[in-house]
C-alpha cells in the first residue's frame, strides 16, 4: 500500500503568509496588505516597502482617499505612485528601506519579516499599538495611514511630497477620522444595547399579559 503524501502548495498561488500578514489587521487591512504585496512581487521589488502600502491603502480604501484630498490632488498622487516602476523609484531597487526616525524597530509580527522593508514593518507595528491604545481589536486602514505618514523618512511620505501633498496635515486629517468613527462606533453600540432592553421589556410585558 502506497502512503500518500501530501502536495506542498505554491506560496504564491496560494497567497503567501496571508495569516500572518494580517495578524492585528481588520479585513479590509489584510486585504490592503495582500495587495501591497502583489504589487511589489509584480514590480520585481525585493521588499514590500511603505510606498506600496500606501498605492494599495489609496487603491482599497476610500475614506483615506477622501483624507488625502479632493480629485486634483489624489490623480497626482496615484500618478507618482504608477510611475514609481519607470521613474524615481528606480533609485530604490536594490537598497533597503529604512527610518532614521524609528532607529529601534520592534521584533516584527510573523510574517513581516523578511520581505517587508524595516519602515513598513514599522509601520505595521505602529498600525496594531495604535489600534491597541483606541481599543479596538483590530488595526484598520485610518491605523495603518496614521503610522505611514508619521514616519517623515519613509517613502510613503517621500512620495506624498512629490505630489505636493503635507504629512503632517494629513496626521491631523486622519485623527479626526479616526475620532469621527469611535463616535460612530459609540453610537452605534449605545443604539444596540437600548434595542436589546426595549425588546427584553417588551417580551417581558407580553408576558406579563398572557398570565
Amino acid at each position: 500500500m502506497q502512503s500518500r503524501t501530501a502536495r506542498p502548495a505554491a506560496p504564491e498561488s496560494q497567497g503567501a503568509h496571508p495569516h500572518q500578514d494580517a495578524a492585528g489587521l481588520g479585513a479590509e487591512l489584510a486585504t490592503v496588505v495582500a495587495g501591497a504585496r502583489r504589487r511589489a512581487v509584480r514590480d520585481g521589488d525585493r521588499q514590500v516597502d511603505t510606498a506600496h502600502l500606501l498605492h494599495s491603502l489609496l487603491e482599497q480604501d476610500p475614506e483615506v482617499r477622501a483624507v488625502v484630498g479632493g480629485p486634483p490632488q489624489l490623480a497626482r498622487l496615484l500618478g507618482y505612485l504608477v510611475q514609481r516602476s519607470i521613474g524615481y523609484g528606480l533609485r530604490w531597487q536594490g537598497s533597503v528601506e529604512d527610518s532614521g526616525a524609528h532607529p529601534v524597530v520592534p521584533r516584527p509580527a510573523a510574517g513581516d519579516a523578511g520581505d517587508w522593508s524595516p519602515a513598513a514593518s514599522a509601520a505595521l507595528h505602529r498600525a496594531r499599538e495604535r489600534a491597541r491604545r483606541r481599543g479596538g481589536c483590530a488595526a484598520d486602514a485610518p491605523d495603518l495611514f496614521a503610522a505611514l505618514v508619521a514616519d517623515p523618512d519613509s517613502r510613503a511620505v517621500e512620495v506624498l511630497g512629490r505630489a505636493g501633498i503635507d504629512a503632517r496635515g494629513l496626521s491631523e486629517r486622519v485623527s479626526a477620522l479616526t475620532a469621527e468613527r469611535g463616535a460612530e462606533r459609540g453610537s452605534a453600540w449605545t443604539e444596540a444595547g437600548s434595542g436589546d432592553r426595549g425588546v427584553a421589556g417588551s417580551g417581558g410585558f407580553e408576558q406579563d399579559r398572557a398570565f
